[in-house]
């Protein structure tokens, strides 16, 4: 593998990793029925099988699996958190069960800002590698004049 693909590897996972963690970080708040619970039967809102509204689930958050590639470069896999939510209070939804709960995505809003640092970081790192690899090029083609 050329050092070339190996810095555009790593670029590829840096750019997912901050789709995923401003996904992540941008539906952070968008909640749901808690799965299994009453307040994600219809029936339990209308009174009327059949006739009932659907709520959307809970945001399911994401993550970015990153792996070493052989011979070089990497490869980062999107994938989801599990336990992809946890139980908040919220007892003004519609759609929260008997007890006033609701299924929240489990997202840690600073561990995204990490991912994101790590992400811009990385980002640099391997935009210096194709620059460098970008000037020795061209003076090793300028020798021969």
């Amino acid at each position: 593998m050329s050092i070339f693909s190996i810095a555009t590897s790593g670029l590829s996972a840096a750019s997912l990793r901050v789709n995923v963690a401003a996904s992540n970080i941008a539906n952070v708040q968008t909640t749901g029925p808690l799965p299994g619970s009453g307040g994600s039967s219809p029936s339990a809102v209308t009174g009327s099988p059949g006739i009932a509204p659907t709520f959307p689930t809970a945001y399911v958050p994401l993550r970015v699996d990153q792996v070493d590639q052989t011979p070089g470069g990497t490869i980062a896999k999107v994938s989801t958190v599990s336990p992809s939510y946890t139980a908040q209070s919220d007892p003004s939804a519609s759609f929260a069960n008997q007890d006033g709960l609701v299924a929240a995505p489990n997202v840690d809003i600073a561990s995204e800002f990490v991912q994101l640092a790590a992400a811009k970081y990385s980002f640099i790192a391997n935009a210096k590698v194709i620059q460098a690899y970008a000037e020795t090029t061209e003076s090793l083609l300028d020798i021969t004049t």
